[in-house]
């Protein structure tokens, strides 16, 4: 890599507007996108695997295979029909995060309690409004626990597509970086890559004490609380 310093802070200063934010923004569109399509994707598919139990493994192998499929050949097989657009990374992006989150919908509709969808159905809930305001609150913080992993995936798979022209981040560490020889674009790439990774994570568990107030209110096994304390 040569004998100059690894960090060139005027690097950085010069090329943050035109080429580092760019990146970054870029690679931010490239991890949300595909993770927001396999939510809704997964949802569907979870929901039909546990309403209709014999679903679920021709599913599950299914998209376990797509994801057995090496990343940056699926990324070749698609340019000949989505060119160098957002598409030819956001596709596989969003197949890959099947194989997390398919499996977290179904272990988390398969988690309600019985005695719960027998109390809403008691109530009258019908079985979509039984769904919505039942069965996919109490999921959710297996839902939101697959949603993390699959994020911190995407943000770090998204590099690879740098190797068809796309990659946000990967751009720097790939192009601007190994092959120029240049440590800068490397670092920078790599930090804010896992800055962007760790504000997705905790985003996401932000979102889940949002969805799930009760939650913080359950007491952890084996731990006292403050009423216990004070009594």
């Amino acid at each position: 890599m040569g004998d100059g310093p690894l960090i060139r802070w005027d690097w950085i200063a010069r090329n943050w507007d035109t080429k580092v934010l760019a990146s970054l923004i870029e690679h931010l569109q490239l991890s949300l996108i595909p993770l927001a399509i396999g939510l809704v994707v997964a949802l569907l598919l979870g929901i039909a695997s546990a309403r209709w139990p014999r679903l679920y493994p021709p599913v599950l192998t299914s998209v376990n295979v797509v994801y057995a499929v090496p990343s940056l050949a699926l990324f070749f097989l698609l340019l000949p029909y989505t060119g160098f657009s957002l598409w030819t990374a956001i596709i596989p992006l969003a197949l890959y995060s099947l194989a997390i989150l398919v499996p977290n919908v179904v272990d988390g509709l398969n988690q309600v309690p019985d005695h719960v969808r027998r109390a809403a159905t008691a109530m009258g809930y019908g079985p979509l409004r039984r769904l919505l305001t039942v069965e996919l609150p109490v999921a959710v913080p297996v839902l939101i626990a697959g949603l993390r992993v699959a994020a911190v995936a995407t943000i770090s798979m998204v590099s690879v597509a740098a190797l068809v022209g796309l990659g946000g981040l990967g751009q720097l560490i790939l192009t601007d970086g190994f092959r120029r020889q240049f440590p800068t674009p490397i670092i920078v790439g790599i930090t804010l890559t896992v800055v962007l990774a760790f504000v997705v994570d905790a985003l996401l568990v932000l979102l889940q004490r949002w969805l799930t107030p009760w939650a913080r209110d359950t007491p952890t096994p084996g731990v006292r609380t403050r009423e216990e304390d004070a009594a």
